[in-house]
């Protein structure tokens, strides 16, 4: 791995040059390394593999996450720029809009997914985690990812949302196809959007009004159209947006939270004696383990970001995990430490395009990690974790465990 920096003419600093992949499946599998060349080299790099800007310290990436003005998302948060080529399915009207449209939108799923509505949910949600931990305390051994990190978010949020039961099975892989698709055209990419057909077609009919139970989020998005303050046509296109919101950031973060607790025994126990850290330990693994990885702005205008000057209609790669880790904004960033005061991180994102799920991911990690301490005395790793790898998301496939009963 090399930094090469382009030839000073005076004026803005060079941008450091770097031969990094973030795409290549050997950084997905310890992109840490990287992580330091990355945010050691320079405010701002360029990536010669991708001919893209790249931001990984904490100060710049929170900047970029903060300026929606300047750093676009209707060009794509991917590294397709949708100025110059045609989305691969209809734009996401929050993820991928700005202000003004974004605003409308975004307030309607903030009504949706509100404090209050989650205070509502909270006893049914609390309810399925018990469900799901007496499940696991019979089998004793099990693989925490289909039987934990995803079994209990499909036990709850799909209902939440009112879906009906049958084809439940295109969820995940509909979410992981999103996210392969924001990165380049590499293989994981093509390999996700070749068998995305029925995915697509299961995520299209189930975000229609007619299919969706009364009283559930979807319905309640499609009844904002009613009140005028969205048009028929925008409210599927919604309820998708909460479909993969809702769904890959809890999985993946409980995922994360139960590979940390199973390899941090030290925190286990500091969760087991005081269960109300529960939040703070979900909240410390997304930290520590950023389930998303990266995203892409593109900039509207020539600006300069951290003393380096970027090109109008550039794209910016944001290393999320980088700056979750970055030695300038956390004491001991490398440490899992579940009373942490982990405020201001940005595995989340940050600003207005903040996860659009994170009340529920909150709720849902904060619900079944609760459940686990309270009736878990030791969880211990009795398998090879494996990776899933994605050019987004950063999670496990596979983390086979063995518990034991408090």
């Amino acid at each position: 791995m090399s930094a090469a920096s382009s030839a000073s003419t005076g004026g803005p600093p060079a941008v450091p040059h770097l031969d990094v992949d973030p795409f290549a499946v050997a950084f997905f599998t310890d992109p840490f390394p990287t992580h330091d060349v990355l945010r050691d080299a320079g405010t701002v790099v360029y990536l010669d593999k991708w001919n893209v800007y790249g931001v990984a310290r904490y100060a710049e990436v929170h900047a970029v996450l903060n300026d929606p003005a300047t750093f676009c998302s209707s060009r794509g948060v991917g590294l397709s720029d949708f100025k110059k080529e045609k989305p691969w399915r209809p734009q996401s009207l929050i993820l991928e809009a700005d202000p003004p449209a974004h605003t409308r939108t975004r307030a309607v799923l903030s009504r949706v997914l509100s404090p209050t509505v989650m205070k509502q949910v909270r006893d049914r949600f609390a309810a399925a985690a018990e469900e799901r931990v007496d499940v696991l305390l019979g089998k004793r051994s099990f693989d925490a990812i289909p039987d934990l990190a995803e079994a209990y978010p499909l036990s709850i949020f799909p209902d939440a949302l009112g879906l009906k039961p049958e084809g439940r099975e295109h969820l995940i892989p509909y979410a992981s196809l999103v996210f392969n698709a924001f990165g380049p055209p590499n293989q994981l990419r093509q390999d996700a959007i070749e068998r995305s057909a029925p995915h697509q077609a299961y995520i299209a009919a189930q975000c229609q009004r007619e299919n969706l139970a009364p009283g559930g989020f979807g319905a309640c998005i499609h009844a904002r159209v009613d009140e005028g303050e969205i048009t028929a046509t925008e409210a599927p296109l919604l309820v998708r947006s909460l479909l993969s919101a809702g769904l890959d950031t809890t999985v993946n973060g409980i995922g994360a939270a139960v590979y940390c607790l199973a390899r941090f025994p030290d925190q286990w126990q500091r969760l087991r004696d005081d269960p109300t850290l529960a939040r703070n330990a979900f909240e410390e693994a997304v930290r520590f383990e950023s389930p998303v990885q990266t995203f892409f702005r593109t900039t509207t205008r020539e600006v300069e970001l951290g003393g380096a000057v970027i090109g109008e209609g550039e794209k910016v790669l944001m290393f999320l995990g980088a700056a979750n880790r970055d030695p300038r904004r956390w004491d001991e960033p490398d440490a899992y430490d579940i009373t942490r005061r982990t405020s201001g991180h940005v595995g989340f994102g940050s600003g207005i395009h903040m996860c659009v799920g994170q009340l529920v991911a909150r709720l849902e990690g904060e619900v079944i990690l609760s459940a686990l301490a309270r009736r878990i005395a030791r969880i211990e790793i009795t398998g090879e974790p494996k990776r899933r790898f994605n050019n987004t998301l950063r999670g496990l496939d596979s983390l086979p465990i063995t518990i034991t009963p408090a």
